[in-house]
């Protein structure tokens, strides 16, 4: 927990920021967990990973919008995303997964409004060519206005999901009100510093609180996206799923890009619908610090690649 501490501190780090992303080794470890930085590499994971049969989630990567030019260049990035996958034909098997900071949810009294304004246009394109948008979830003081988003879209678009964050104190009570018919929603274990008042701190309670909330999710009668790399909950979730008679389509499980892809594949030619978080974009380095804190092995990997490549 200090190491993972320490990265989610660091990633918040500009002058770190600046020696990493400076550094040409780095970008080469980065492509393991990042699909690229062009429109174009975006599309040729989506279409690698289409015909192994895993679905996927695309992600412009960009947070913490200080103006709300930025905040617009995003909202173009995803339409711009969502016109390149249009012609491709894959529908719900290939969304978006938008971060409503990166939509200047941040800028001052009204950032709220300017983000749900720069959302909707993202949704409805979403919408007309068959595919769905999911709202991620960030550090918790964020959750009110995410969800209060999510109702508001849900409205003219009931399919856009949304994402909790098992480790908050406040997940269970969030999960069983989004329990309900065609409420799409991932299942994360969180990756962000959050303070003992609101979030639980020891791996073993953060373990135990996804558990619960995946019975509530999986007994309720959504779309539950079971977002995990852990070869326990996977096969709790199958269990569940086939508990509560769940068809194959009426759920799925979804992995980080990069990490297992062996067993996505393995997962997806078993029949589980499997989805891929598809990260894209120049600004990857917070991205990809959370990535480093979520399991000590990516830093092993990591401080390796860059010896080697050094």
């Amino acid at each position: 927990m200090l190491m993972q501490k320490a990265l989610l501190a660091a990633s918040r780090r500009p002058g770190l920021r600046r020696a990493v992303t400076g550094n040409p080794a780095t970008r080469k470890v980065v492509n393991r967990f990042v699909a690229g930085e062009t429109l174009d590499d975006a599309l040729a994971a989506v279409r690698a990973l289409s015909a192994d049969g895993v679905q996927v989630t695309l992600d412009f990567l960009g947070e913490d919008i200080t103006t709300r030019a930025e905040a617009v260049r995003t909202r173009d990035a995803y339409l711009a995303l969502l016109e390149g996958l249009a012609p491709l034909g894959l529908g719900p098997a290939a969304e978006v997964s938008i971060k409503l900071s990166a939509c200047g949810q941040a800028l001052g009294l009204g950032g709220h409004d300017i983000s749900l304004e720069l959302a909707r246009p993202i949704v409805e394109a979403a919408s007309t060519i068959g595919t769905t948008v999911t709202l991620d979830m960030e550090d918790h003081t964020t959750v009110d206005s995410t969800l209060a988003a999510l109702a508001d879209l849900r409205k003219e678009h009931p399919g856009t999901g949304a994402v909790l964050q098992a480790m908050l104190f406040r997940t269970e009570d969030d999960a069983k009100a989004l329990a309900v018919t065609d409420s799409r929603v991932r299942l994360v274990k969180g990756a962000y510093n959050e303070p003992p008042s609101v979030a639980h701190q020891k791996k073993k309670d953060v373990d135990a609180a996804y558990a619960r909330c995946l019975e509530i999710l999986m007994a309720g009668p959504g779309y539950p996206m079971v977002g995990s790399h852990d070869p326990a909950i996977v096969q709790r979730a199958h269990e569940l799923a086939a508990q509560h008679s769940r068809t194959a389509d009426s759920w799925e499980i979804q992995m980080l890009y990069g990490i297992r892809p062996d067993e996505q594949r393995r997962l997806a030619a078993a029949g589980t619908q499997v989805r891929a978080y598809v990260p894209y974009g120049s600004d990857w380095y917070a991205y990809f610090m959370r990535r480093l804190a979520e399991r000590p092995a990516n830093v092993g990997f990591f401080l390796r690649s860059l010896a080697t490549r050094s």
